[in-house]
């Protein structure tokens, strides 16, 4: 990402977490109505107009498959994040947070006593965010915390979110979405560790991730696709291989819960005629419990 401009690629998230409006009921599987005001307030006003005339533009395949990609991959971590407050969770992390408005639209979340959400970023995406929402007239319980990850040291950040209020000797559920492929492998590593430093036993890891063959697909799709992202600073960088992440997140102090790719997820989720436009390989989240410390994959899984 550029050094003083907002993320782009979290506004294309945004927006389409917002053009989830054009869906078929039963594909609505999130709503954000904050999303379009990040991307385009003009798109948002032609949908509450007009939604019935743009569905069609919606069914364009391309267009339909992200949609419905941001649904899934929205909704996948939403349902985690709810599982975990209601066992007794109350701390959020978003780590590399965009434009994700889930201190205002996850009810759990206002209603759960105690429950604190902390956004960590890069300072002209986080302003550009928070001056977004101050128009909208949206006040938003997060804490926020403005994060240069090109100037300063991951291993400095637990202690920067300790002092914005944040507890490390309670679990926390941190929330690391769309945010992996664009980074190089000792960025992964410092992040995991500092993730590791600030979740106590019990926390909670959601994380999105591409396989490494994705990442290197040198289709001409994929290709297209790299240049127009490197064009505006954040080209794909890192994805791990097959059968990588358990031992990774393990050497990390993380056990992997749960591996799953998007198309799967889509298809307990979407209806049949629209999961099977979730072709998109390689594309996955990944669940992941903070161990004890000293405790091994082994000694967990007993």
């Amino acid at each position: 990402m550029k050094d003083d401009t907002p993320s782009r690629t979290a506004a294309y998230v945004a927006g389409a977490r917002y053009l989830g409006r054009l869906l078929p009921e039963r594909a609505r599987l999130v709503d954000d109505p904050y999303g379009a005001a990040f991307a385009s307030p003009r798109l948002a006003r032609a949908i509450e107009a007009g939604g019935d005339r743009l569905r069609a533009f919606a069914r364009l395949p391309p267009l339909r498959s992200w949609i419905l990609y941001m649904q899934v991959r929205t909704r996948v971590i939403d349902d985690e994040l709810r599982a975990w407050l209601a066992a007794g969770g109350r701390q959020l992390v978003l780590l590399g947070a965009g434009y994700d408005c889930r201190a205002l639209r996850i009810p759990e979340l206002a209603v759960t006593r105690g429950a604190r959400v902390f956004e960590v970023d890069h300072p002209a995406t986080q302003g550009h965010k928070r001056a977004v929402l101050a128009r909208l007239g949206a006040a938003s319980p997060a804490h926020y915390v403005t994060w240069d990850f090109e100037a300063r040291a991951m291993d400095e950040l637990p202690d920067a979110l300790a002092a914005a209020g944040f507890d490390r000797r309670a679990p926390a559920f941190t929330i690391w979405e769309g945010v992996t492929m664009y980074l190089t492998e000792p960025a992964i590593d410092a992040s995991l560790r500092a993730i590791a430093a600030w979740s106590a036993p019990g926390s909670r890891l959601a994380m999105t991730y591409m396989t490494l063959e994705r990442v290197a697909d040198r289709s001409l799709g994929t290709r297209a696709r790299n240049a127009m992202l490197a064009g505006i600073g954040e080209p794909w960088r890192f994805g791990w291989a097959k059968g990588e992440l358990p031992g990774y997140l393990d050497a990390r102090g993380f056990e992997l819960v749960r591996d799953q790719s998007f198309a799967e997820a889509g298809r307990e989720l979407l209806p049949p005629e629209l999961a099977s436009a979730l072709r998109w390989a390689g594309r996955r989240t990944a669940i992941a419990s903070r161990r004890l410390i000293g405790e091994s994959v082994a000694v967990a899984a007993r």
